[in-house]
């Protein structure tokens, strides 16, 4: 397992990317409408903003500012 550092700031700026296990899947967007609805859902428990977002068929870039004195 690769050994991340966490930076943990209170209302920090995050940018990361999420890839599928498989490359070749276009799952992300053939259940874009899951996607979003999942997103809306966490965004609910724990709020943040999304600043930005891409999706494409096996992987999503993404950046996020954190609320000020996120727990």
């Amino acid at each position: 397992m690769v050994n991340y550092r966490r930076n943990f700031v209170s209302g920090g700026t995050y940018f990361f990317t999420v890839t599928l296990q498989s490359r070749s899947s276009s799952q992300l967007v053939e259940s874009i409408d899951l996607l979003r609805s999942a997103f809306r859902k966490i965004r609910e428990a724990k709020p943040f903003q999304i600043d930005a977002m891409v999706v494409l068929p096996e992987h999503l870039h993404s950046i996020w500012t954190l609320p000020p004195n996120p727990s």
